[in-house]
């Protein structure tokens, strides 16, 4: 159920003391520490640099006398490093593309249920012991991080942290699979054909004959990455196998989606507390300048100028509940904790239809999450706040 009007902090339940026992660490004269965030960027995908820009607003936006923070950096090849806490030095810009540095040193969460000590492990030296952590903020964006390959990491050390948990970051990051527990929970998804790494390989052409029933425009994307990489809008059966072959360098499995024609209506949900239900902001509604196809990455990122966010969108209020009701469904349909952005069209024929959903969407401040629940009450230092305290709530293990 969601409630007709978005929740603000007011609305919101008290925050979690960090003086409670099971949540947080003491310090060694017995007194109640501030929970210790790891705050976890970077990664192996292609969002490097989106998940860096996140980590800066993050940073810069956190409470610093409610939380002790530790940033950590993933580089592109995997490591993990102590990185620098200095917002910006990971904004992006149109001159600039944040980058996490390699390091001699990295840095080791053990695989433990008893222990999550953080240590710094650099040749030569002795370990470095940072001490515990009470929870995990990973602002990863794309595979390698947001796919519940982290969380599953997370799972293992006992550790709480923020967002959804192993399958819903799977299934969400999968667009595929993302749309077969749509459909299965009755959910109303576009057309759209998948085309695998082994179908592509073994017979090319039989695969984009598979495409011969959806109706143009298409949009061809990576399944498993975000933020319009690797994202093509096709207009013409020609130009098809060369935008196949351009996403599969991001992903050798693709989607192939029908192009529907009508407004992007967006909400951003989050969890709600207890056994209460998720709460939904004022929906949002994208409208992209005529120099871009379609809300590319360029226009996510480094050309805000050449979009327009509207929030509460100009719709009907009957239309607005719907697209409130839809994501909510959305959330609980692959069982998303935390925090996630659904997306929907609302097409010329006066349909809802979800196109997908992002269980860790971008957020830096000038992104569509935070910026829709700004509109609706709920600032990003308190959001951010909120999805802390959340965690914090979450029992680990199964649930």
């Amino acid at each position: 159920m969601t409630s007709d009007q978005p929740a603000t902090p007011a609305d919101a339940p008290p925050s979690v003391e960090p003086a409670e026992a099971e949540l947080t660490q003491g310090s060694p004269t017995g007194e109640p520490s501030r929970p210790r965030v790891a705050v976890v960027f970077g990664g192996r995908s292609s969002e490097h640099a989106v998940s860096c820009a996140t980590a800066a607003g993050v940073l810069r936006a956190i409470d610093r006398e409610k939380y002790d923070i530790v940033p950590i950096g993933i580089t592109r090849d995997g490591q993990w490093v102590l990185a620098a806490d200095d917002p910006e030095r990971f904004e992006l810009t149109a001159g600039r593309t944040p980058e996490v540095v390699p390091s001699s040193a990295h840095v080791v969460l053990p695989l433990s249920t008893r222990e999550t000590a953080l240590t710094v492990l650099e040749a030569g030296q002795p370990p470095l012991e940072l001490g515990t952590v009470d929870i995990v903020f990973p602002v990863l964006h794309g595979p390698f991080g947001e796919d519940g390959t982290l969380q599953g990491f997370l799972e293992l050390s006992d550790v709480r942290y923020v967002g959804s948990g192993v399958f819903a970051s799977a299934a969400g990051m999968d667009k595929h699979f993302m749309k077969v527990v749509f459909a299965g929970h009755g959910l109303p998804v576009g057309p759209y054909v998948v085309i695998t790494d082994r179908a592509w390989r073994a017979d090319p052409v039989a695969a984009l004959e598979r495409c011969a029933g959806l109706s143009y425009p298409l949009f061809v994307k990576p399944a498993r990455a975000g933020s319009s990489m690797g994202i093509t809008r096709v207009d013409a059966p020609g130009e098809l196998r060369a935008a196949v072959e351009a996403a599969r360098q991001h992903d050798p499995k693709v989607l192939v989606e029908e192009g529907i024609s009508g407004r992007e209506i967006e909400c951003a949900v989050l969890e709600g507390h207890g056994t209460d239900a998720p709460r939904t902001s004022y929906v949002g509604e994208i409208e992209v300048h005529e120099n871009h196809a379609f809300y590319d990455f360029e226009a996510k990122y480094l050309a805000e100028a050449d979009v327009d966010l509207s929030c509460p969108a100009d719709v009907p209020q009957q239309l607005s509940d719907e697209v409130r009701r839809l994501a909510a469904e959305a959330f609980e349909s692959l069982g998303c904790e935390g925090l996630a952005r659904v997306d929907c069209f609302y097409t010329d024929d006066g349909r809802v239809i979800v196109n997908e959903i992002n269980t860790m969407p971008g957020f830096t401040p000038s992104s569509m999450y935070p910026r829709m629940w700004a509109a609706s009450g709920l600032g990003y230092p308190d959001l951010i706040d909120e999805l802390l305290t959340l965690a914090l709530q979450r029992r680990t293990g199964l649930r």
